[in-house]
């Protein structure tokens, strides 16, 4: 992984914003989620099952974290919510390698994405780290290892997950917001950083990180 590592977080002007299967989270209807957390929400639509909804949250966290050998990190928590209102079971996979992300608008910096296995719920939603248990524990054992996820979301279902955003303690100014997008029977996850820069630069990434069974999926504008 490379020394000049970096995350921008949500804070105006100051950085701040294994594999797995759980028990969805059952009968929980799209128009309970919906809170101020939320950045995104999308329907997409399989005309012979029905709909999924992904909700994606906006950032908590921004504090430091220190390593074995002293490193010191910002960090930040999202999370994504898949509600399965279709006639059919999903299979969701996701996959970050062992990799950090480059920012296109400052290069040589990074971020690292991580997934821990807890299951986030909306009435999690609140609380500090919306409610993500344990967390220094698991960054010790997880830091710098490829990152994965798999959850089986029955039909009338759903289920929600966290991803950590990781870098090395180096500042910058920016907004930044994630997202997880479907299409065609691939996940997507987007990072998107705002005014990043001193020159007020935007950059936006998309990273294509796992599959779900499910294609001929139509997004509703």
């Amino acid at each position: 992984m490379k020394k000049n590592t970096l995350l921008f977080v949500l804070v105006t002007f100051f950085l701040f914003s294994c594999n797995h299967k759980s028990t969805p989270e059952k009968n929980v209807h799209t128009e309970k989620t919906s809170d101020k957390n939320v950045y995104t929400k999308y329907k997409y639509t399989n005309p012979d099952s029905g709909n999924i909804i992904v909700e994606n949250s906006l950032p908590k966290g921004g504090m430091k974290y220190t390593d074995a050998k002293g490193e010191i990190y910002n960090y930040v928590v999202f999370w994504t919510r898949v509600i399965n209102e279709t006639d059919k079971t999903l299979e969701l996979n996701i996959n970050f390698p062992l990799n950090s992300y480059e920012v296109p608008s400052l290069p040589g910096k990074y971020y690292e994405i991580l997934i821990p296995s807890d299951t986030m719920t909306i009435e999690k939603s609140p609380l500090y780290l919306y409610g993500l248990k344990n967390f220094e524990t698991f960054l010790n054992s997880n830091i710098h290892k490829e990152s994965n996820l798999k959850r089986t979301i029955n039909s009338k279902e759903s289920t929600g997950f966290y991803v950590v955003m990781l870098c090395l303690s180096e500042g910058a100014h920016g907004t930044m917001r994630t997202e997880l997008n479907l299409k065609e029977g691939n996940i997507f996850y987007r990072v998107k950083v705002d005014g990043s820069n001193t020159n007020n630069k935007s950059s936006d990434k998309q990273i294509r990180c796992g599959n779900l069974n499910m294609k001929n999926l139509i997004i509703q504008k």
